[in-house]
């Protein structure tokens, strides 16, 4: 009883008919698949990106799976950039 019948989908197809026209169909369509082919590509664009470095050379990528922001020094002991305080008030030169 809960399962999807073919029979089903063709009640859902006769409603878009009759809400949208047939003729607005094939134009709304064709617009979805547009809408589609530009979010994969801007989908495979974000992967490229996040995959190269700069020099458009491949990373591997355990090794930017692995890359942090903490520095370390010489002596194998880790630096970490200052903060500046967040509940101080900026002066009041007016």
């Amino acid at each position: 009883m809960g399962a999807l019948q073919p029979w089903h989908i063709v009640i859902v197809a006769v409603i878009f008919v009759l809400l949208f026209g047939a003729q607005k169909l094939p134009d709304a369509a064709r617009g979805m698949g547009r809408s589609l082919r530009i979010f994969k590509s801007e989908v495979g664009e974000l992967h490229d990106h996040d995959v190269h470095d700069v020099a458009g050379k491949a990373l591997p990528l355990e090794r930017t799976a692995r890359q942090s922001t903490t520095t370390h020094d010489a002596q194998g002991q880790s630096a970490t950039a200052a903060r500046p305080d967040r509940t101080a008030t900026p002066d009041e030169s007016e």
